[in-house]
């Protein structure tokens, strides 16, 4: 890194401390009103938090080593010590500093305390418990080489384990704080994205799925007339490219992300000088990302890199695996909710006239119609209303909500708010035509509205579940949602399937977002 952008990167941490700090005393952040905590770690400045991370570190590693001795000599865990081999914890103390050196050489080596954005919990801990697990056995070859046999090696097991344990717990502690600071709006970079073709969208729709990332995208420039006229979601259309100095000078911008084709490279030029000259980070998108990172490999030909193309994610064997966890899950829960089931089909039955099981054509992957099964909530001529009650419509897009909708039946109310209506969606589960996770199917005359990106959404089967209904569900604007599906649909793993089932148990039970 240079000299000036070392400067410009001091400056965009000092111009986010100082707009932190504001808004925390402010009462911009509204709830941070009376935490004086994070008023306080919000005036933290950037460049000290490796360091006390590393103080941190260093108070946790002692403490699990003294925990470590107490549990091997004092509780005798597992296995009880001879008296004649007793030994007092300052006898230890050589290989405690011993112990701290080896961790912070192994961690240095390991890259725990290198920062990646989006890094997840998990992945920390992974990275901690490898490199303590090194830095442990090598303390444990230097007893046996030059320690004396009475040493307890019991005492470096417990260590190795209690430091993982210890440090995990701190780093959930950090991620739960960040992940609070940003909601309120504190610590987050504001971007500014340039070009919204297939790569614009896809950032748009990355920073959209991922908060943790910690982006707050600001809006977007492109000389379409067609797109930088209108917003997308809560993301703000900033007009042409040419307005690009004038936001960069009124927007308190600290990253911009371009995405526009190579044959554009003039302009990405002009820009680049511009983000120089305003000590703005500047980070493009090459053009053949519009393939989706999960659609490229990048292999090598003897340092020479390969980039190939494969199939979409959810395709073959993950195909396989995605439809085996469907049938599975849904025969359970189906067999599970059996007298739950019973109980909502006679409340629906003795609440108001009609069929207890409400069907209606959705689309469905590929553009597929099926017939989705619903405890119906609504009074028996529902559809029929809906042409009248158009201009009632509280939802962006093609779609149709209302908070209050006089349709709605008393029994309606309850099923819609705990999500209980969609438990006959575990037949069209079962049938095929759904899976557990996945976007959630519009009906034909929604679909005709949609846009062309909108329709790659149709590009995997729809859900009872999917990202968009764990990140604000009805709250959403209807961009907000594709953006999402999208997102989903190019990023499939049974990892984030099952996060997403996870995150969907306590959302249905708040009742959040729905109506």
């Amino acid at each position: 890194m240079t000299t000036i952008q070392m400067k410009q990167r001091r400056g965009r941490q000092a111009s986010q401390q100082t707009r932190d700090a504001r808004r925390a005393s402010n009462g911009e952040t509204g709830s941070l009103d009376g935490n004086r905590v994070i008023a306080l770690l919000a005036r933290i400045p950037a460049n000290w938090c490796p360091a006390l991370l590393r103080i941190s570190d260093l108070l946790l590693i002692v403490v699990a080593f003294v925990l470590a001795y107490w549990l091997r000599y004092q509780a005798q865990w597992f296995l009880t010590v001879d008296p004649a081999n007793q030994t007092e914890l300052i006898t230890y103390v050589p290989f405690g500093l011993a112990l701290v050196f080896l961790l912070f050489c192994s961690f240095q080596f390991s890259r725990v305390y290198e920062y990646r954005r989006g890094r997840l919990w998990i992945e920390e801990v992974y990275a901690i418990a490898s490199a303590t697990t090194i830095g442990v056995v090598v303390l444990i070859v230097l007893n046996l080489a030059f320690g004396q046999l009475s040493y307890s090696r019991l005492i470096f097991l417990y260590t190795a384990v209690l430091v993982t344990l210890l440090l995990g717990m701190s780093r959930a502690v950090i991620y739960a704080v960040r992940g609070y600071m940003r909601n309120q709006g504190l610590g987050l970079e504001r971007v500014v994205l340039v070009g919204v073709g297939e790569v614009g969208l896809m950032v748009m729709r990355t920073i959209a799925a991922r908060p943790s990332l910690g982006y707050e995208l600001v809006g977007f420039l492109d000389d379409d007339p067609s797109i930088n006229q209108t917003d997308i979601g809560r993301f703000q259309a900033l007009g042409p490219l040419t307005n690009f100095y004038e936001i960069l000078q009124n927007h308190d911008i600290d990253s911009t992300i371009i995405c526009l084709p190579w044959r554009s490279h003039r302009t990405v030029a002009r820009l680049l000088h511009l983000c120089e000259e305003n000590g703005v980070e500047a980070q493009i998108v090459p053009d053949f990302f519009q393939l989706t990172k999960n659609q490229m490999q990048v292999e090598r030909l003897d340092g020479i890199p390969l980039i190939t193309t494969r199939a979409v994610s959810i395709a073959g064997w993950n195909l396989f695996v995605k439809r085996a966890l469907d049938v599975t899950a849904a025969t359970v829960l189906l067999a599970v909710g059996l007298p739950l089931g019973a109980l909502i089909a006679l409340a629906v039955r003795f609440n108001s006239p009609g069929p207890i099981i409400y069907s209606q054509t959705r689309i469905g992957r590929s553009g597929h119609p099926f017939k989705i099964f619903k405890f119906r909530s609504m009074t028996a001529d529902a559809d029929a209303q809906l042409d009248e009650m158009a201009e009632l419509n509280e939802a962006s897009g093609p779609l149709f909500k209302m908070r209050d909708d006089p349709r709605r039946t008393a029994v309606g109310r309850i099923l819609r708010r705990f999500s209980l209506d969609e438990v006959p969606n575990l037949i069209n589960v079962l049938r095929g035509e759904m899976s557990l996770v996945g976007p959630r199917p519009n009906v034909p005359d929604e679909v005709a509205q949609y846009k062309d990106w909108h329709r790659r959404r149709l590009s995997v089967s729809p859900g009872m579940t999917g990202l968009w209904q764990v990140s604000g569900r009805s709250d959403l604007t209807f961009d907000e949602m594709v953006l999402l599906d999208i997102y989903y649909a190019e990023n499939w793993s049974l990892t984030l399937d099952l996060g997403i089932l996870l995150r969907t148990i306590p959302k249905v039970l708040g009742g959040e977002g729905a109506y």
